[in-house]
């Protein structure tokens, strides 16, 4: 089974499944796709993260690491330097190192089954040959198109072809990255002995050989970022070469006789245990999404959890994660949860350890040197993420989030046919955060595919595009499916809803004292009821929240089944 945010990912994926390939083989054919079909989403110049378990140990949840880290100049002082307070929100300075591709080839080698150009056939074939433009790609040419025309001609040049926007449903080709995707098979072509050394072989040529340095030497033209001014970036070919994927324990939590496995405080996942840890205190009327008691109560674990993100999280060893997912420190933030909204950013308080507080910019607050609004204010063109998850009839089961490297991220390198990613946004440049922009460290990225395990096996995999918002949407779906009886499907059709209480992790980091995000359909009287307790709902559209989707398999028959969200009428599920 095989569940995506693009019907034609899901469908290369599912390809490689009947042809023989495993979880992993098509996984990473999928997500190649999704960088040819979802590039206002993603691109190969971005990250992702990923959450997997083997048929072989089925027990041991894993994370594919894809997040590289801030190049070696990307330095505080730098960027104060050049006249910023915030990383900007797009623009080469926004650039952490492109992890994405690398740790899709590292999971490729060590976990799948095919040679290199079968995987990638898929996207070649939808690149070089065309494939029809969503609707919302072209919105986001649209928004961004004087941008494009007046800073970034390499960007109008590739998206906008003698000056014209292209149209929902027009044969779209990228043959500069078709080539791309070419070159780094024809690498992998090599007479290596082993198909493990031959991917090796097509990992060197991305971070030591044409992309490093086509990448490299781009960047050092200064080009117009989201503060309004020009840069030039920092990132060069030692900081390709000297980063590597890497796979890693996943960090889990235990709740209602299931393990949720999660990234590690370098991404925002451990924000979704801790709400979990806090919600378990409570009983299952307080855990219903679709009362207003329930979303009162979740909203609020919600906020008091992403709190401690921004006060702890961080690519640091020095994260009491711990002391955060304990027994104790969920029941002192539990109590804290009354029967009126908060309207505070509430860290908790842990020893030994003083929380991060940033200055907080109150949403509509207005900026000096604003910048270029469509690239990174508009919620339409700021540039979301994707999601697949695949499961095979071994029991391999992934999860993974790909995105960054958006076409509205940084101008296109020409030769390329992809832009570099804007991650970096999400560190600060003020001292004594744990996310604090330093060389070397990875950003706290808010990319957080879910596994679930019952009993030492993976019975779930779940993830949505959405940045702060990913873990918020998850949450509904494990409450209504682990503790309110719900089918997969009918958890992702539900009415959703978000709070949007908390700094942002995207430029220009602002954040809404007490504000809730709710699809209307949940009901009049629910919202009537939110607002009497002091939330700033914001009726959003009626199927406007989230892109979950998920796939399932039951280890005692091996049936496997898989859930896709129709917000957008774009994700699809597929299998048999």
């Amino acid at each position: 089974m095989v569940a995506s945010t693009h019907w034609l990912a899901s469908a290369s994926a599912q390809a490689v499944l009947e042809r023989g390939g495993n979880a992993f083989d098509a996984a990473v054919a999928g997500a190649f796709v999704l960088h040819v079909v979802e590039p206002h989403l993603n691109g190969a110049g971005g990250d992702m993260t990923g959450v997997f378990a083997t048929a072989e140990e089925p027990s041991v949840p894993l994370v594919l690491v894809g997040q590289g880290p801030a190049p070696r100049a990307a330095t505080v002082e730098h960027y104060r330097a050049e006249g910023l307070s915030l990383v900007p929100g797009a623009g080469a300075l926004a650039t952490a190192v492109p992890g994405a591709v690398d740790a899709w080839l590292l999971l490729l080698r060590d976990y799948g089954t095919w040679e290199l150009g079968d995987v990638l056939a898929f996207a070649i074939g939808y690149a070089r040959d065309g494939h029809p433009l969503l609707g919302r790609v072209a919105t986001t040419i649209a928004t961004v198109s004087a941008l494009f025309t007046e800073h970034w001609p390499s960007s109008a040049e590739r998206w906008m072809p003698g000056g014209r926007i292209p149209q929902e449903g027009e044969l779209v080709k990228n043959a500069a990255y078709a080539r791309t995707l070419e070159r780094l098979v024809d690498a992998a072509s090599s007479t290596a002995p082993t198909r493990e050394a031959r991917i090796d072989a097509a990992r060197a040529e991305w971070s030591t050989g044409f992309v490093a340095k086509a990448a490299s030497e781009f960047v050092r033209e200064p080009h117009r970022h989201s503060s309004g001014t020009d840069h030039a970036g920092v990132i060069d070919e030692d900081d390709f070469a000297e980063f590597s994927a890497t796979i890693e324990p996943a960090t889990t939590l235990e709740f209602r006789g299931y393990t949720i496995a999660k990234t590690g405080p370098w991404g925002q996942g451990p924000a979704l245990l801790q709400t979990l840890a806090i919600l378990d205190g409570f009983d299952d009327e307080h855990l219903d999404p679709s009362t207003a008691l329930g979303a009162h109560t979740i909203i609020e674990a919600q906020k008091l959890a992403i709190a401690d993100r921004e006060a702890y999280y961080g690519d640091s060893a020095d994260v009491p994660l711990d002391h955060l997912l304990s027994p104790g420190y969920a029941a002192e933030r539990r109590a804290l949860i009354g029967d009126q909204a908060s309207l505070e950013l509430r860290p908790g308080s842990v020893p030994g350890h003083e929380p991060f507080r940033p200055r907080l910019r109150v949403e509509g607050e207005q900026f000096v040197g604003g910048g270029e609004p469509t690239v990174a204010k508009s919620g339409e063109t700021r540039g979301d993420t994707c999601h697949i998850d695949v499961v095979d009839s071994h029991g391999n089961m992934v999860s993974a989030t790909p995105s960054g490297g958006w076409l509205q991220s940084s101008p296109t390198i020409p030769e390329l046919g992809f832009c570099l990613g804007s991650r970096l946004q999400m560190t600060w440049l003020e001292p004594g955060s744990p996310s604090t922009l330093t060389p070397g460290r990875r950003p706290r990225t808010t990319l957080t595919p879910t596994l679930v395990l019952k009993d030492g096996h993976p019975v779930a995999a779940i993830g949505s595009p959405g940045g702060d918002q990913q873990d918020q949407w998850q949450l509904l779906y494990l409450l209504r499916t682990l503790v309110g009886g719900y089918t997969p499907q009918q958890a992702i059709d539900a009415p959703s809803f978000h709070t949007t209480s908390f700094p942002g992790s995207f430029w220009p980091r602002t954040w809404t004292p007490g504000g809730a995000d709710i699809e209307g359909r949940i009901g009049d009287a629910v919202i009537t009821d939110l607002e009497r307790r002091g939330h700033v709902v914001t009726r959003t559209g009626d199927w406007s929240l989230g892109r979950l989707s998920s796939v399932e398999r039951d280890p005692h028959t091996g049936i496997v089944s898989a859930a896709a969200n129709p917000r957008g009428a774009q994700g699809y599920a597929a299998g048999r």
